[in-house]
Parts: structure tokens; sequence; C-alpha cells
């Protein structure tokens, strides 16, 4: 199975991505990170400046969790919950 980009939620919100089971959250987490960085600064050369870490567009910490057989509708529904006030 292909790694799959199903849907993004705001700025800073949740990710919603199709992976293989056996595939290692931490690698695919530092992927996604270490891919987006580079897209970043290419269209983004200012990004490139002495000002930032060490070079590093993201910080070291992130969080990742899964949800195994849950369908991807009931899904798409609790990440588009997160919008709307309560």
């Amino acid at each position: 199975m292909p790694l799959a980009l199903i849907r993004v939620n705001s700025d800073l919100g949740p990710l919603l991505i199709d992976y293989h089971p056996a595939t290692s959250l931490s690698k695919l987490t530092n992927a996604l990170k270490g891919i987006t960085s580079r897209e970043m600064k290419r269209h983004f050369p200012e990004l490139n400046q002495v000002a930032w870490r060490r070079n590093a567009l993201w910080s070291p910490s992130y969080f990742v969790g899964s949800v195994g057989g849950a369908p991807i509708e009931v899904l798409r529904q609790y990440i588009e919950q997160q919008n709307r006030p309560h």
C-alpha cells in the first residue's frame, strides 16, 4: 500500500495519512518533516537564512498516533469536527 495523504486540517491540525501497517511511525514522521522542510526551503529561499536553528525548519519533537480498523469516513468526520466549536 503506498503512502497517501487523505486530509489536512488547518495550519497546525492533524494529517490523515494512509500508510502500510509495517511502516514505522517515527520513520514516516521524520521523512515527512524532511521532505516538507526541503520543499518549503526550495519554494521560500528566505527560510535558508542562518537565523534558523541549525538549518532546521521543524522542531525535533512531534506527536503521532495511529488508528487501526476505523473506517476512513469516520476519521474524516472526527477531524472535520475539530474545527467546530462545541
